[in-house]
């Protein structure tokens, strides 16, 4: 990108503060908010034995796949620093002091205050369940930070703003699908407590599908090139590089069965594109220049693409073998 287009998105961004200042009501005051006392059981009272033995029985009926996946969540959700690391290197979106009173600076903060409750509930419930290896999912939590992410955004406000629209939409997804397994299996903490962390995913990705969708008022032909852009390198998910000192494919692993019990599929990648480009009105767009045109055309036939890729990877998954995870104790699935 040239000098003058980064001179452009910034100044752009800039423009973007009033707007973003009027979204901040999606973030929940603090006193409004939930916390993960209110929902796991309180070890402060007297019947807390009992309360636990609740949790414990509900959770006995949920089986290894949906404990996988879960566990793959709560890691992924658990590398928050990473992720506020990724918004404060964004141009313009950045928050220099760490303190600053700019509107995107407190919605950062405010997002990751939001966000840091989930792996937080979550991890509390599965210590609580007794189901997994705790010392397993804490190792590959402390690895995953360590490893670090590239979502291939570098320090492009527009790229940041589409990839979090994206990846929103995605941990919503997962999250209520887990809850409405939970539910099919009994354990009505979790699917509580899962119904509570998607939620909180719901506003967030409503809040960045607004700023993408000003992005493309202010800058249609910014923002619809650098969409395709984002889609021609693909939107990495930010657990791939998940390590238990184990394996070294151990995303592939938790992603395969996530798509095999239907949490997070290959057709909802391709779903959740498709919900972008009517909720950003992209198919609808006249007036562009040929670069942004033919970047339309590309990001109107990936949808069909991924319906296609996702009958493929399905049939494969068919056929794959077992595989042991250190999360369920060694554990094949």
């Amino acid at each position: 990108m040239s000098i003058s287009q980064q001179a452009h998105q910034a100044q752009v961004i800039r423009d973007l503060e009033v707007f973003v200042e009027q979204q901040l009501p999606l973030l929940k005051p603090v006193e409004a908010s939930w916390q993960p006392s209110d929902i796991l059981p309180d070890l402060s009272k007297q019947d807390w034995p009992d309360a636990i033995r609740q949790v414990r029985e509900q959770a006995a009926g949920v089986p290894d796949p949906v404990l996988v996946v879960l566990v793959g969540d709560m890691i992924t959700e658990e590398a928050l620093p990473t992720y506020q690391t990724l918004l404060n290197r964004l141009e313009g979106v950045s928050d220099p002091t760490g303190a600053g009173d700019s509107p995107w600076a407190r919605w950062t903060r405010g997002w990751t205050a939001e966000e840091n409750r989930h792996g937080d509930l979550l991890s509390r419930y599965l210590y609580v369940s007794g189901k997994v290896n705790m010392r397993a999912v804490e190792v590959t939590i402390q690895n995953l930070i360590r490893n670090g992410f590239d979502p291939h955004t570098g320090n492009n406000p527009y790229r940041g703003l589409i990839y979090t629209s994206f990846q929103e939409r995605a941990t919503k997804i997962s999250h209520h699908n887990v809850a409405k397994l939970a539910q099919q299996y009994g354990d009505e903490m979790l699917a509580k407590v899962c119904s509570f962390v998607a939620g909180d995913e719901a506003r967030h990705e409503e809040a960045y599908k607004r700023f993408v969708g000003q992005l493309l008022k202010l800058d249609p032909e910014g923002a619809l090139t650098t969409f395709a852009e984002m889609m021609r390198l693909s939107i990495a998910m930010p657990g791939e590089r998940m390590d238990d000192g184990e394996s070294t494919k151990l995303y592939d692993r938790f992603a395969a069965v996530a798509q095999q019990i239907g949490v997070y599929t290959a057709k909802d990648y391709a779903g959740i594109l498709s919900h972008l480009l009517e909720f950003w009105a992209i198919p609808e767009r006249t007036g562009l220049s040929a670069e942004a045109a033919k970047a339309q055309d590309y990001l109107c036939s990936l949808p069909a693409y991924y319906e296609r890729l996702a009958e493929r990877i399905q049939a494969r998954l068919d056929r794959r073998p077992k595989f042991s995870f250190s999360w369920i104790f060694g554990r094949a699935l």
